[in-house]
């Protein structure tokens, strides 16, 4: 099973707090997932799913 990460209302309207007063073009949905911290849980899917077809 995938866990996800739900983050606080707080986090998400200080995120967008940030880019809007950066006023930079859109980043990459990597950037943004790293900023957010969801890229570890897809790496660690990633590599859960790896391990698993490499079991005999």
């Amino acid at each position: 099973m995938v866990d996800t990460v739900k983050l606080t209302k707080e986090k998400v309207r200080e995120y967008m707090h940030r880019r809007q007063v950066e006023h930079r073009p859109p980043q990459t949905q990597e950037e943004i997932r790293r900023q957010l911290g969801w890229d570890l849980n897809e790496r660690e899917r990633d590599e859960n799913r790896r391990r698993a077809w490499q079991r005999p």
